[in-house]
């Protein structure tokens, strides 16, 4: 006879999470509902009690508008953890969100996506961080194969796929065979990069400061990377570094081109690199079938046309690209033991002293 949990123990055992932990914004599944949370990537904590005010959209709300006491920060830099108790606090409140209402008896079992080619040290952080914040059991995922999971590419058949995922702190260029990286590169050149440089250009051209969520929303609103038929633009407002005083002015497509060439042209140079060294066969394979892209990166205007373009191979935009990884967590919990060869073991991160 096979035995069955009663009815008032089964509601005690949490469904399995899938985090796609990104610089920018993080993502979380869960087992049997889908993708529920997309909360900005930011923490508000009060200096004097050093407890957290905020976490998500109303923490980014506060970026740049904080009392002295209270700072809005970001505890992942360029895709990885820069301060692991505040990455701690984040996750606990992200797994809390997740499972809502219900008080499981044991934690969740969770799935995190993280950057290609980051060091054991910065694996563990990740690891560490999620079992703190209540975690039974953590899987950790390289981003770039939870994306091409997500993306429902042939991961698993002896073919040649290739995916630039482009998010907020880092891109990710990978090929991918036989359920495992054959090539890949991380370069800390993303999103938050071209904000900078959104933001820098209007300083040295214009004279005037903005900030990282008015850079943010010039890329959004008017950036490009090939000429427009229609010339875009739109209104800032802005300190002028002269008076001292606010200003208003016109920032158009033209001027966002020009501020993010240098970047741009850095991320083609990386896929350049990646498929200069992968075995003939696979760039046989990715000639024929193209590249995909993912990310929110993939969404500025003209991008993929310009890759394909320089890199001479046709480009494929997936379907939902800012979901595209988290969902292929999601895909890996659902199918754990046929997934299990493409996950990072302990042995993958284990400390040379243990």
């Amino acid at each position: 006879m096979k035995w069955k949990l009663p009815k008032s123990i089964t509601g005690q055992f949490s469904r399995a999470i899938g985090i796609d932990l990104g610089t920018a914004n993080t993502l979380v599944y869960v087992e049997g509902k889908g993708v529920l949370i997309n909360e900005p990537s930011v923490v508000a904590l009060n200096q004097k009690t050093g407890q957290v005010v905020a976490v998500g959209s109303q923490a980014k709300d506060m970026l740049g508008r904080t009392p002295g006491h209270i700072t809005a920060v970001r505890p992942l830099v360029e895709g990885v953890v820069s301060d692991f108790e505040v990455t701690e606090e984040m996750l606990a409140y992200l797994i809390h969100k997740a499972q809502g209402d219900d008080k499981p008896l044991l934690g969740p079992k969770v799935v995190i996506g993280v950057p290609s080619g980051i060091t054991n040290v910065e694996i563990r952080a990740v690891r560490d961080a999620a079992k703190n914040a209540g975690a039974r059991e953590v899987y950790i995922l390289e981003e770039p194969m939870a994306a091409a999971v997500g993306a429902r590419l042939p991961v698993h058949e002896a073919l040649g796929t290739m995916i630039i995922d482009i998010g907020g702190g880092n891109t990710d260029i990978a090929l991918m065979s036989l359920g495992g990286i054959v090539r890949s590169k991380n370069v800390r050149i993303a999103g938050d990069t071209l904000n900078q440089d959104i933001a820098g250009y209007i300083r040295n051209e214009f004279k005037i400061l903005v900030g990282e969520k008015t850079a943010e929303d010039i890329k959004i609103a008017v950036g490009s990377v090939v000429k427009q038929t229609v010339p875009l633009q739109t209104t800032i407002r802005g300190r002028d570094l002269v008076s001292g005083l606010p200003r208003e002015i016109v920032i158009t497509d033209a001027d966002v081109r020009e501020a993010i060439a240098s970047s741009v042209a850095s991320i083609i140079e990386a896929v350049k690199e990646v498929i200069e060294t992968a075995p003939p066969e696979i760039v046989a394979d990715v000639m024929r079938l193209g590249i995909y892209m993912t990310g929110g990166g993939s969404l500025l205007r003209g991008l993929p046309e310009l890759f394909a373009l320089e890199l001479k191979v046709p480009m494929h935009v997936v379907d939902e690209p800012l979901t595209t990884v988290v969902r292929g967590t999601g895909l890996v919990l659902a199918e754990l033991e046929k997934y299990r060869a493409v996950l990072l073991d302990d042995d993958d991160y284990a400390l040379p002293f243990q």
